[in-house]
């Protein structure tokens, strides 16, 4: 996407256009009923000591999940995840059913407050931002898309100035899922399904310990949604689309 005014990051939410084109002499047309699943591999930058006493930031199930159901999604990364799980990040961005976006570095928050996370300074957040892709360079991840998820899904027009300079999209959500620290998959389920609208994305967790019953939940989130003529795509494709 272009730079938002005076220079800012753009961002990205939903798709809003439909299918057929909705410009000048497009004709319009119904939307298109594709949705985004998208996938946060949160991992702060001082939760190393956790995950080496056990703590499991990943999900392998998931993703073998997505696999067996044929799922294009999107996988915010950050870099501290990709460090802590190389052939894991390697091994999804070498699966072209998925592309590896950015989720800083740090998982700090770049505004504040934002559900007490540590906070990036203004001068440090393309740094951090920049140290994430290195990290996936250095883990062999191949398919990096050049979007970006702001940790908590926090920022403000300082943050939007101060990444300019990382030319990356920002991309948000409209449908919340709800499975950060849930434990009732069947309500995760429902929260999507009830919010889900042509053009919508998605936000999940791909972390056992945050979000212990998101597998579970996509397991009844694909089939209904493909039920209702629903069909998955990468934010990439969504964003082709997307005006």
């Amino acid at each position: 996407m272009a730079p938002g005014p005076a220079g800012r990051t753009p961002v990205f939410e939903r798709r809003t256009t439909a299918a057929g084109g909705g410009g000048a002499g497009g004709g319009g047309g119904a939307a298109e009923k594709v949705v985004a699943l998208t996938f946060d591999a949160d991992m702060t930058a001082d939760q190393g000591p956790r995950a080496a006493s056990g703590e499991r930031f990943d999900n392998p199930e998931l993703v073998a999940l997505l696999r067996r159901l044929k799922v294009p999604s999107t996988v915010f990364m950050t870099g501290r995840w990709a460090e802590e799980y190389p052939a894991q990040a390697k091994a999804i961005g070498a699966d072209p059913l998925f592309e590896v976006a950015n989720h800083s570095y740090s998982h700090h928050a770049f505004s504040s407050p934002c559900y007490g996370l540590p906070v990036v300074g203004k001068n440090a957040m393309t740094r951090d931002v920049e140290r994430a892709f290195t990290a996936f360079r250095k883990a062999g991840v191949q398919n990096v898309v050049p979007y970006f998820r702001f940790p908590g899904g926090c920022y403000d027009d300082t943050a939007l100035r101060a990444l300019a300079p990382a030319n990356v999209t920002a991309v948000q959500w409209d449908v919340v899922s709800g499975d950060a620290f849930a434990t009732d998959a069947d309500a995760v389920a429902r929260q999507v399904l009830d919010g889900v609208r042509p053009g919508s994305l998605v936000v999940m967790h791909c972390t056992r310990s945050a979000a212990p019953a998101t597998e579970a939940a996509v397991r009844r989130i694909v089939p209904e949604l493909r039920e209702r003529g629903y069909r998955f795509v990468k934010v990439s494709e969504l964003m082709e689309g997307g005006s």
